[in-house]
């Protein structure tokens, strides 16, 4: 008989409820769960094809290891002996920077990948760390940290009871929203507009969001920042401003002034191909409205000023009274944080504390640029990269110049490759470990609660039972732990046990913890789950700023709670909260950091600088996410496509027809892709989605290869990076198109 079971969707940042129909050991139907407290039924197709992923043949059902030049099957046991022996004896000879750890966007959406990573990094105490942060969102890491003390102090739209939101180089309408989390994102637009409120879109092209706005600015690509500093420019010249309840905990604002004079929306006008009055109505509409909220997602952190772009999103934020309060732009409070504190100055937060060893490339947040992994393995010299750890990520398509970056995955001494996939990056490893499926995953969103448009914490168990020789990706990742900090053999539950130890040890240290003074043994002994992973659920929920305090406030949240509350539990809207966020060392929001001031003389000149013939900026599929989906066969096909979005004009200009071939050539390479002539992108403008050129040997993508597409970023040679963050340019910059035979 059919059951149904409630799983929370890993497929993209929404984390929308789903209802699942499971059928034995299989997920035969997903819906929305109505009962959600956060997204109340909502579905997109990604949730309504989780158990067609789920089901995938191509996911490895058993670990691979390379023998005798092959991947071949083996037992778990095999395999980390294998992990063990293949990182140890390079560690001990060449030292902890030998071995580099690259960590893909999927470890953001399991439970696993939320815990592990960290002490596996502590484990190796490498420097040499690579994540997708530095191809997607470090610019707002950096410019959060640089104005906040703290790169994770991340404030989103109020969506919900904003009156005026600017977006910029954002399409949620497709991507479900991103560094926002907000199920429906759809539906709360639609209620924004019908409040009365205005939604206005920045973006060179005309998406599904542009067309839903009141007012479309299609931009030249990679000039936000000259857009956004002539905003600020107007508010300051004609006394716009407002601090609202900030004021008192601002500083910088008369230097503000001083810095962004030279950026009058007559001055901008050109480069951003905004009419100066445009600029000027917007500017004013922002300060008039009742509340407002500034956004800015891909397009305004993968170009040249994409640190800028960032810091002048909550420059507007501030300048406008619209930073943490209702319906501006708030901090949300997850239920794992960090209990609040005190108001107090901090440490502050820091850039380039070393440099990669190639090209100097200052550090970021703990990473250095992904740009930067290939040539950190194929030059040699004393700290190369001779080992890899590669956990739910595939760089040869995600970074750039992909062809280099394949060519030195192969010459690596040694590749582990966390991966249920057979793909362009995993095929390079020496030991493949694959994880369960998700519905055989717990869920539980450490990293997008913290980014979410309303507090609210839901936990789900795995809807099927683990199968008989499978692990979870917790243990997975814990083994791995041991294996990579020699420890190989020992109880994987020991990595748990000395995580619960050693933060309950240092929070009864702590005076303003609720367990100050207490014995940690005792307060261990109160947790409760079923394994180690809950256990460190259950004590991060007790310490939390909803938790009970193990027994002081009796009607605070523990797991046992959160278990009684299947459907999750709604814990209010977003609340001001800038005192408990604050981390700089003036204990203030510093509106002009030094390394901004000294990063503006380089906008400046992009005033003067002639604009590029045609340029490529990249798009999203609502059925896509990356290279996640490209082997699903429900997700792609119609028009999850990829292929070339040229302007008609264009199309003539170079001699293009719809259905046609182009080849398209930039400094890192050229590919040849399939045309699509729309009016939806600007004139000078192509667009290419991100994700695909599934057409190497050696995976098991059986549906992706037949599909391959290109991989826009072989265009780029790894070279263009926004200076202050790493990040690397995927957006605005220059290629060359010409057409070619099919």
């Amino acid at each position: 008989m059919p059951r149904t079971a409630l799983r929370i969707c890993p497929l993209c940042e929404a984390t929308c409820g789903l209802t699942l129909t499971v059928e034995g050991a299989r997920v035969t139907g997903a819906r929305g769960d109505r009962e959600d407290v956060f997204s109340r039924g909502f579905i997109c197709p990604k949730g309504a094809a989780f158990g067609e992923a789920d089901a995938d043949p191509d996911r490895l059902r058993r670990p691979l290891v390379r023998r005798d030049g092959q991947l071949q099957e083996a037992s778990w046991d095999e395999a980390f002996d294998a992990v063990a022996a293949g990182l140890r004896p390079l560690i001990e000879r060449h030292g902890p920077d030998a071995v580099g750890v690259v960590l893909g966007n999927p470890n953001v959406h399991t439970m696993a990948g939320g815990l592990y990573p960290p002490l596996l990094l502590r484990a190796l105490r490498t420097r040499n760390l690579f994540t997708a942060t530095t191809v997607d969102q470090m610019p707002k890491h950096v410019s959060s940290g640089l104005l906040f003390g703290d790169p994770y102090a991340i404030a989103v739209p109020d969506l919900d009871r904003t009156g005026h939101l600017l977006l910029l180089g954002a399409n949620p309408l497709d991507s479900n929203g991103s560094l926002c989390t907000a199920p429906d994102f759809p539906g709360r637009l639609r209620a924004l507009r019908a409040r009365g409120g205005t939604l206005t879109v920045v973006d060179p092209r005309r998406t599904r969001t542009a067309k839903a706005a009141d007012r479309h600015l299609a931009i030249r690509p990679g000039t936000d920042a000259l857009l956004l500093a002539a905003v600020a420019q107007v508010l300051l010249e004609e006394k716009l401003t407002d601090l609202g309840a900030l004021d008192g905990r601002v500083e910088g604002v008369d230097e503000l002034h001083k810095l962004v004079r030279p950026f009058s929306p007559e001055a901008v006008a050109a480069a951003c191909d905004v009419p100066a009055d445009t600029i000027r109505t917007l500017a004013r509409d922002l300060a008039a409205a009742p509340t407002a909220a500034v956004y800015g997602r891909m397009g305004a952190s993968t170009v040249a000023f994409g640190t800028l772009t960032n810091w002048l999103v909550d420059v507007l934020n501030v300048l406008t009274g619209n930073l943490d309060r209702p319906g501006g732009a708030l901090f949300p409070l997850a239920a794992t944080a960090r209990a609040p504190r005190p108001a107090a100055p901090g440490k502050g937060f820091t850039l380039a504390r070393w440099h990669s060893r190639v090209s100097g490339h200052p550090e970021a947040k703990g990473e250095l640029p992904l740009a930067a992994l290939a040539e950190e393995i194929d030059t040699p010299g004393q700290g190369a990269i001779r080992a890899l750890i590669a956990i739910a990520t595939n760089p040869v398509l995600s970074a750039p110049d992909g062809d280099r970056l394949d060519k030195a995955l192969g010459s690596l001494d040694f590749l582990v490759s966390v991966d249920p996939y057979l793909n362009e990056t995993s095929r390079h490893a020496h030991v493949v470990l694959p994880p369960p499926p998700p519905s055989r995953s717990p869920h539980f969103d450490f990293a997008f609660n913290a980014l979410a448009v309303r507090n609210q914490v839901r936990y789900t168990r795995a809807p099927v039972p683990l199968e008989e020789g499978r692990l979870p990706e917790t243990e997975i990742l814990a083994r791995l732990v041991l294996a990579a900090g020699g420890m190989h053999g020992a109880d994987p539950a020991t990595v748990d046990t000395m995580v619960v130890d050693t933060v309950l040890g240092k929070a009864v240290t702590e005076p303003h913890s609720p367990v100050h003074g207490r014995d940690p043994k005792d307060l261990a002994g109160q947790l409760t789950g079923d394994d180690g992973p809950e256990r460190r659920l259950d004590m991060m929920l007790r310490l939390g700023p909803y938790g009970d305090g193990f027994g002081v406030r009796p009607e605070g949240l523990t797991l046992e709670r959160l278990l009684a509350h299947p459907h999750g539990i709604d814990l209010g809207p977003l609340r001001p909260r800038i005192g408990e966020v604050l981390k700089t060392r003036s204990g203030r929001v510093e509106l002009l950091p030094a390394p901004i001031a000294a990063d503006l003389p380089r906008l400046a000149r992009a005033l003067d600088a002639a604009p590029r013939e045609l340029v490529l900026v990249g798009r999203r599929h609502l059925r896509s996410n990356n290279s996640w989906m490209h082997n699903v066969p429900a997700l792609v096909g119609g028009s999850n496509r990829c292929t070339l979005h040229v302007h008609p004009g264009d199309a003539a200009r170079l001699g293009l027809a719809d259905g046609g071939h182009a080849r398209v050539a930039a400094d890192g390479g050229e590919i040849d892709v399939r045309v699509e002539v729309t009016d939806t992108v600007r004139p000078g403008v192509v667009s290419l989605p991100h994700g695909w050129g599934h057409d190497r040997p050696g995976t098991r993508l059986t549906v992706a290869s037949q599909e391959p597409g290109a991989n826009v970023n072989q265009l780029l040679d790894g070279t263009l990076l926004d200076p202050l963050s790493g990040n690397a340019v995927l957006n605005g910059f220059a290629v060359r198109v010409t057409a070619a035979s099919g």
